[in-house]
């Protein structure tokens, strides 16, 4: 993608997570979008087919750069920039608390759920393939299944009292205590 196509696509993103912020998805019009992001209603559809899959390729933006850190990536560039050598979870809860593009927002809007179950999609698949990093003695006797299911669903919620509490405690903290419980 060439720099100007890049310009285009971030100022869609910005005005998106601008009206997500404050207003239902489902309320959200394309016309908003492309009146907000200063853009013609083709330049739109050529980068995204329909507001849904603007929300979905949002969704990877948000939440790819941490995924990708499995893969050994450094110094990876989405809507982040970052170069962390983090743990997973860390890395996800220092980009919360820094606001990168409105995500505290994001989090905590009335629109969160949209945002939330994709993140736990993503984080199952990143939860199973690290689950040996994670494991204690006393998860042995658990089904894989359930265990993976419940450190990812144990994580989104507390990314959503955390967002929703204005992360008052730092995501060293926060990484810390969610540790601490699973």
């Amino acid at each position: 993608m060439d720099r100007r196509q890049r310009k285009t696509r971030d100022a869609i993103f910005k005005a998106f997570i601008e009206l997500l912020s404050h207003k239902d998805f489902a309320s959200i019009t394309v016309g908003e979008i492309i009146e907000r992001a200063d853009i013609g209603r083709a330049t739109f559809y050529a980068h995204f087919e329909t507001k849904d899959y603007l929300l979905k390729e949002l969704c990877e933006e948000l939440f790819c750069h941490l995924f990708d850190t499995d893969k050994g990536e450094k110094g990876h560039h989405h809507i982040f920039s970052c170069d962390a050598n983090d743990s997973l979870f860390l890395h996800l809860f220092k980009h919360i608390a820094k606001n990168d593009n409105q995500l505290l927002e994001l989090l905590s809007c009335e629109n969160n759920q949209l945002f939330l179950r994709y993140f736990k999609s993503q984080l199952l698949t990143l939860v199973d393939s690290n689950l040996e990093t994670l494991k204690k003695e006393k998860y042995d006797e658990l089904p894989h299944d359930f265990l993976v299911n419940h450190i990812a669903s144990t994580f989104v919620e507390t990314v959503k009292w955390w967002a929703d509490d204005k992360c008052r405690l730092s995501p060293e903290q926060i990484t810390n205590c969610f540790l601490s419980v699973i």
